[in-house]
């Protein structure tokens, strides 16, 4: 989807010869009974014929009839009728197994819905391995909701990046098995429409593409007719491509139509690239498999983004309340006649939000009166969002305004103010008011209005400090990981696809104060210096952070060291741009390091690794909590005053709540109101980052599927400061209302 003005390409005609089914056995019998019948006939027929020579001769019954025409006509009167099993496009309109087909579908995308599933180690979505296990309880839900929202048909994108995480590391397991949720998604009545990419756009990491793309050299053009990039698609696809095979509709699956790239025309205007994936596509998929572009709409987007002369079907997408006909009438002229039955493919329910920026919320009353306009006359819809979820990990993208540095990373919730909340929750005004909408127009009842899952209030709970950053480093580090050079590398190029990493260097002392820039950095440094013979180096001073959007200086005092003074510069990649002109968007530091307006050489990278944390922190305890630095008599408002400057290291802290029974196991928020900026992990999972100092999210939601019976972990890797009394809560509601009216901190 489009971030800044809706748009892009689309495709040039629409697509979906009718494919005949096999008959069930009844009408096979029923078929061979009314031919024996004729071939009964035909017998008396040629008897009395040959006692009666005046009688004329018989047309012909064979199918060789030198008249097909009346040879189909026959066969249809003396046979049971056959109903085609095909999703086609003709008259302007979508038909299914011969009838007409009204579209009301919704997005709901798999990898943001946490699949209740047989979890251990490894690092899929940065946070463990998966194997199949359990049927997946909450994809059921979410598409159950969906159901009772009046939908007939779910869109999801297919992220490449989280099922090729490593070069030809393949992964469709867990929250990755796409093949489940398809099936699953047919199981509940669902059709589905497939965006496959290679691009997806979707306010995920570089749009879908995997991070060690950016690691290739020489550099890779993304989204173009480069040679090493589309073999690159193609190893991808050749894997992918054969497993929907089996579940296009056209061979008893759900799949009615598979897009092509995403919102192209919005991006570049390189048909040979378009070209050349529909050519990879109809390789694995057949000829009859509709295939799609999502455009915005307008001429110069749709002439950028569709796809001449191949047989591939053009939908629009614009902004929640333009007039809808002249779009549609617009999309016409980019469809083969009769090959245009209107279709808004992203209709927008709600939208993003970055960090730093109130949360977006969209009139309920609003959108569904803008769905009705619509659907009133007919036309096919998908939500954009039905359902939107939780970039869990690090996988949330990032947008860019009028330049590189104006960088907006996305929040780790995507609820998208979408009808159907992050948690499920259904009770709320703009789902009632859109499945108002939709029951007017659907062919079958809805069903029921689902209940909310339950939700639990787990309370406080009070953390300690187990371990700062650098005391455990060697631990968060494989030496064999380490790489040293003479000038910082980015991170991809050292292997850290998500995270951080840490630079290290050394410089003499200096009898003055220094200043320090980073001409270049992608996307927030925090730094640090201490004498370089303090070999523990576990408690460097703290000089500020340089970050993507201020590219500040940083003044450095003057240092009494009798040897050299290190430098540490711990770097965050916040999410990598998914929408625009700045899609390669690599992570660290991407310049020189200029002190006093020398260039420092000679750097050691370092990737931090949270894999097994909790196992790893029981090795390296301290006894102390962070309020056992402080004076014992600084009163609580002193607390509160002075707990930002003397914590700013990263530290870790850890708080352990059981839960009693199996039936007390529930979905849950952890708020983090009062805390600065950092990464959850409960039970060893990922669960995103959070950023209250500067909002507006308070809160990060806590699925059941990550919680157990007995003791939960909770580990927090703060960057700056806790809270003054190092407690956490578990609500039961969603918060969206701390920060400032600023990001930058």
């Amino acid at each position: 989807m489009s971030k800044v003005s809706r748009g892009g390409g689309s495709a040039y005609s629409g697509s979906g010869s009718s494919i005949g089914g096999s008959r069930p056995a009844w009408r096979r019998w029923m078929a061979w009974k009314g031919s024996g019948r004729v071939f009964l006939v035909l017998l008396v027929t040629l008897s009395l014929w040959a006692f009666f020579p005046v009688l004329a001769p018989l047309p012909a019954l064979s199918s060789s009839s030198s008249d097909p025409a009346a040879a189909a006509a026959s066969a249809r009167r003396h046979s049971s009728k056959v109903v085609t099993h095909a999703f086609r496009i003709s008259d302007d309109t979508f038909w299914k197994d011969d009838q007409p087909f009204q579209i009301i579908g919704g997005d709901l995308h798999y990898f943001r819905v946490l699949p209740e599933g047989d979890r251990c180690g490894g690092d899929v979505l940065g946070q463990g391995r998966w194997r199949r296990g359990p049927p997946a309880k909450y994809w059921k839900d979410r598409l159950l909701r969906a159901k009772a929202l009046g939908l007939n048909t779910i869109q999801t994108y297919v992220p490449w990046n989280i099922h090729e995480p490593q070069p030809g590391r393949w992964v469709f397991a867990g929250i990755a098995d796409i093949e489940s949720f398809l099936k699953l998604a047919q199981e509940l009545g669902f059709l589905v429409m497939l965006r496959v990419g290679p691009y997806i756009c979707a306010e995920w990491d570089l749009g879908g593409f995997p991070a060690w793309l950016l690691a290739v050299e020489p550099a890779l053009r993304l989204r173009s007719s480069d040679h090493a990039y589309l073999l690159l698609v193609k190893k991808w696809w050749d894997v992918l491509l054969p497993k929907l095979v089996p579940l296009l509709y056209k061979n008893g699956g759900p799949i009615i139509m598979v897009q092509i790239e995403n919102e192209f025309g919005s991006y570049g205007y390189d048909h040979s690239y378009l070209h050349q994936l529909v050519a990879l596509a109809r390789e694995h998929l057949g000829d009859q498999v509709i295939l799609y572009t999502t455009d915005g709409g307008s001429w110069d987007l749709l002439r950028r983004g569709t796809i001449p002369g191949e047989d591939v079907f053009a939908a629009v997408d614009f902004s929640t309340g333009e007039s809808p006909w002249p779009i549609f009438n617009l999309q016409k002229k980019f469809n083969a006649p009769g090959k245009s039955p209107p279709l808004s493919a992203e209709f927008y329910t709600g939208w993003l939000t970055h960090w730093g920026e109130k949360n977006a919320e969209t009139s309920a009353e609003f959108t569904a009166m803008e769905l009705e306009k619509i659907l009133s006359q007919n036309a096919s819809v998908v939500l954009y969002m039905a359902h939107g979820g939780t970039n869990f990990g690090f996988y949330n993208g990032a947008n860019t305004g009028q330049n590189d540095s104006d960088y907006k990373p996305d929040l780790t919730s995507y609820d998208y103010d979408a009808p159907i909340k992050e948690d499920g929750d259904v009770e709320n005004l703009k789902f009632r008011a859109i499945r108002s909408v939709i029951e007017k127009y659907s062919r079958v009842s809805l069903p029921p209005l689902p209940r909310n899952t339950g939700r639990s209030r787990y309370g406080k709970l009070k953390v300690s400090k187990v371990a700062s950053f650098f005391e455990i480093l060697d631990a968060l580090c494989d030496p064999v990981d380490m790489v040293k050079k003479k000038t910082p590398l980015a991170m991809e190029l050292v292997g850290q696809m998500f995270g951080f990493v840490l630079y290290v260097s050394e410089y003499p002392t200096k009898h003055t104060e220094s200043v320090l820039s980073i001409p270049k950095v992608h996307d927030r440094a925090q730094v640090f210096v201490s004498c370089a013979l303090d070999e523990s180096q576990v408690n460097p001073r703290f000089l500020g952070t340089i970050e993507r959007w201020s590219s500040r200086e940083l003044r450095i005092p003057k240092i009494d060291c009798p040897s050299n003074i290190r430098l540490f510069i711990l770097v965050e990649n916040l999410g990598r741009v998914n929408y625009g002109q700045y899609l390669y968007d690599r992570k660290g530091i991407l310049s020189d390091v200029i002190l006093d307006g020398d260039v420092l050489w000679g750097w050691k990278m370092v990737p931090i690794s949270f894999h097994n944390l909790s196992k790893l922190l029981q090795f390296n305890p301290i006894v102390q909590v962070a309020d056992s630095r402080m004076d014992g008599t600084s009163a609580n408002s002193n607390l509160k005053r002075n707990s930002r400057l003397i914590s700013n290291r990263p530290e870790f802290y850890e708080g352990r709540f059981t839960i009693a029974r199996k039936d007390q196991v529930k979905d849950t928020f952890i708020s983090l109101n009062g805390w600065n900026k950092g990464i959850v992990f409960v039970n060893d999972f990922n669960i995103g980052r959070y950023w209250p100092s500067v909002g507006p999210q308070c809160t990060l939601y806590v699925p059941a599927p990550i919680l157990r019976m007995g003791e939960n972990v909770v580990m927090i890797f703060e960057l700056h400061a806790p809270s003054h009394d190092l407690v956490v809560k578990f609500v039961d509601k969603p918060d969206f209302s701390c920060g400032s009216k600023s990001r930058r901190s």
